[in-house]
């Protein structure tokens, strides 16, 4: 049931069509090229395959359950990034005071809005955005200052809570930082703040304040919060709602700021400082598996994590620009931007429909915020990343057959360098630049989370974008952190070893077959342990109980579901998920998130859920066809019809699966796991339709009840 895809050059070199006679004279020239670059780089510079190969994690025992560690951690786990600062408004304190003068947050000038026609008669809001304005560090902390001490003056008090629903903004990060000094509890929910509020407690004074962008009509949500008393603004001028409840203040946030900056001459009011075991975040897990559950996340769990995960980025500084577009509701971009801010980064926000100069929300012509801003470091999830290497991939299969095998050569010759620990400045320069651009043209740093990547396109970030692609692997429950891979680690399939602020022990699961004694490597459920293990669940005692322990020596352990085994150096493979194991009627398991994998970057496939259980023999799937590749798949078998009627035609649906049953053998899948029978969807899944979630992860649950009359008709009961 092991789902890692192999990491061997061979497995994912693509296909050329050069003349076999000209192949071997380009293969000896290219093999003259580098014995001459290879002797001075073999003695000025260090393997990065040497580096590749040491060991990154022990275990701290020779015990089969024994916990893993860092190597750089065996001693004890880290927990704070500098000494005394083990609140995160100290931790901010300390940037402030170290880069005060130093541009932290950027945002993007709006200069225009046009509507613009699309050929289906669809009408796109276009943007032409200016420079980036900046914020200092300095800046920063007084706007959260007057902040914070504007919301103290309406009546908000010390570990009360105040709801943010906000798209990810400068904004955002100073309501954050006013609640991180002034000790208020920050609660947020992915793209459903209706949910956040029915979880946190309908009826009790739950939210204070609340912080919203308002591009909504939010009165029906009003009305779940019957304490409800103030609301805030990001934009302007807060709308005018005919029907509204008694009691209930709108203000801007500069009116809040300039109520705190006027409050703090005036008066001498005690400002209440957080404690490290007082709750910073409440924090709402996405839902993929059920009900978003709140997480509560103190300042000492949010520290330990972003001391573990900055200590994974080499160099890490000033001279480093950080690009925010993933929601700042979830912990990788929270994560990601406290250890910027922490370190002295400069932040320039962004968002999916504005990131690149191809981006849905940008102006033909007028650049995209990746173009501007030219990052050093960035995040992603692997659905964007998907994305990206789908849409270079269909762009190479247009060229010219010149262009088409020179890319692929260059292509084939730097995955076979890079598997062997070696750089190729001139394939960087003449061959990847323009794709490289993409992204600014200075990432030296990619960071993917929040699901596995694909080996085939992590190794396509890889050499594309000449960079190093870490995976990280963390759950909220963990503060985010849990492992990154490091830099010199090319291999693909593995999320890295455990980050030196917790260990990593694998437990027996015996229902699935995985057991920490296995040869030649220990698998099992995967534990963290450490102090970014958070406190628990908001108001869900028993679901507490159930994914957190305490040990004897009163350390905190989360049970994550997810099935794990280590390599021989330390590193972490994520092989399975118990809530994505399901046994078939006669007996064998199925790895659902294996069979998705297996099958998503087929570019005839924009999305792809698998879905099985015990009552029958064989799995079925919803896919989200690629409209491009499907109409032309229909083109040559002579079916014609709309879109919709495309996706409805069974003729259609049996051509798909042909497809996906030769991918599916091509990557070793068994006969038990190749879907029998598929529906093709003609909407595609966003967080808008609820299928999937912020993070575009599947919503298992809500996908079969949206397809269940299907499930019934693949199954046969109608």
């Amino acid at each position: 049931m092991n789902n890692h895809v192999s990491s061997k050059p061979s497995t994912m070199k693509l296909k050329h069509t050069i003349n076999p006679i000209l192949l071997y004279f380009i293969h000896f020239i290219i093999s003259l090229y580098t014995i001459l670059t290879y002797i001075p780089y073999y003695f000025l510079s260090e393997s990065r395959q040497e580096k590749s190969n040491r060991i990154k994690a022990k275990p701290v025992n020779s015990k089969p359950e024994s916990a893993y560690r860092s190597v750089n951690s065996l001693d004890g786990l880290a927990s704070v990034l500098y000494p005394g600062c083990d609140t995160l408004d100290k931790v901010f304190m300390h940037a402030k005071n170290k880069f005060k003068d130093k541009s932290l947050l950027g945002t993007r000038e709006v200069l225009n809005e046009e509507d613009e026609v699309q050929p289906n008669g669809k009408i796109f809001k276009k943007v032409i955005l200016g420079n980036y304005n900046w914020l200092s560090y300095e800046e920063v902390f007084v706007r959260a200052s007057n902040f914070g001490n504007g919301l103290q003056m309406l009546g908000q008090k010390p570990k009360t809570n105040i709801a943010i629903f906000c798209e990810t903004r400068a904004e955002w990060m100073i309501a954050a930082q006013a609640c991180f000094m002034y000790n208020f509890q920050r609660m947020w929910a992915f793209s459903s703040l209706k949910c956040g509020l029915k979880c946190c407690g309908r009826g009790v004074p739950v939210v204070a304040q609340w912080l919203t962008n308002l591009t909504r009509n939010h009165e029906d949500i009003v009305s779940l919060v019957p304490r409800l008393r103030h609301i805030i603004t990001v934009d302007g001028k807060p709308p005018a709602w005919s029907e509204f409840p008694k009691g209930v203040i709108v203000h801007t946030m500069a009116a809040v700021q300039a109520l705190g900056a006027k409050a703090s001459v005036g008066t001498n009011k005690p400002q209440s400082k957080p404690m490290p075991l007082d709750i910073a975040v409440i924090m709402y897990t996405s839902g993929s598996t059920g009900l978003p559950k709140g997480v509560m996340i103190s300042h000492s769990n949010i520290i330990a994590g972003i001391t573990g995960m900055a200590e994974r980025i080499p160099e890490l500084g000033e001279k480093d620009v950080y690009i925010g577009y993933l929601p700042l509701a979830h912990v990788l971009e929270l994560s990601a931007e406290l250890v910027c801010l922490s370190h002295g980064c400069r932040i320039g926000y962004s968002s999916p429909q504005t990131l690149a100069d191809q981006s849905s929300k940008i102006k033909k012509g007028s650049k995209g915020d990746a173009s501007m801003l030219k990052p050093t470091l960035m995040a992603a999830v692997p659905e964007i990343m998907d994305r990206i290497y789908k849409n270079v991939m269909n762009k190479v299969n247009e060229m010219s057959s010149f262009q088409r095998n020179l890319f692929i050569l260059a292509y084939n010759y730097k995955m076979e360098q890079i598997s062997k620990g070696c750089s190729t400045p001139l394939c960087d320069r003449f061959i990847f630049r323009k794709v490289r651009s993409l992204l600014g043209g200075n990432t030296r740093l990619l960071l993917c989370g929040g699901a596995p990547l694909s080996a085939a396109t992590q190794r396509f970030m890889n050499i594309c974008f000449c960079c190093p692609v870490g995976q990280g692997y963390g759950l909220t429950e963990s503060s985010g952190a849990g492992t990154i891979t490091e830099v010199w680690d090319y291999n693909t399939g593995r999320v890295g070893a455990p980050l030196v602020c917790c260990e990593i022990k694998l437990k027996n699961w015996e229902e699935g077959g995985y057991f920490n004694t296995d040869k030649p490597h220990p698998r099992g459920e995967i534990l963290i342990g450490g102090q970014n293990v958070t406190m628990g669940y908001y108001k869900n005692e028993a679901k507490t109980k159930a994914d957190f322990f305490e040990d004897e020596n009163g350390q905190r352990w989360l049970c994550t579901g997810d099935i794990g085994e280590f390599d021989p150096d330390g590193c972490l493979k994520i092989i399975d998920r118990k809530k994505d194991l399901v046994k078939l009627q006669a007996g064998e398991y199925v790895s659902l998130g294996k069979v998705e994998a297996a099958l998503k970057n087929l570019p005839l496939i924009d999305n792809i859920c698998a879905y099985a259980n015990s009552y029958h023999s064989y799995v079925i799937g919803f896919v989200v066809p690629n409209q491009k590749e499907l109409t032309e798949l229909a083109r040559k078998k002579g079916l014609t019809g709309t879109w919709e009627e495309l996706c409805n035609s069974r003729e259609m649906e049996n051509e798909v699966l042909k497809v996906l049953s030769e991918a599916a053998i091509s990557a070793s899948l068994e006969k038990f796991e190749i879907p029998v029978k598929i529906r093709l969807s003609p909407e595609p899944w966003t967080p808008e339709t609820g299928l999937v979630t912020d993070a575009f992860k599947l919503k298992r649950k809500e996908l079969k009840t949206h397809y269940q009359a299907d499930i019934e008709r693949m199954y046969g009961r109608k």
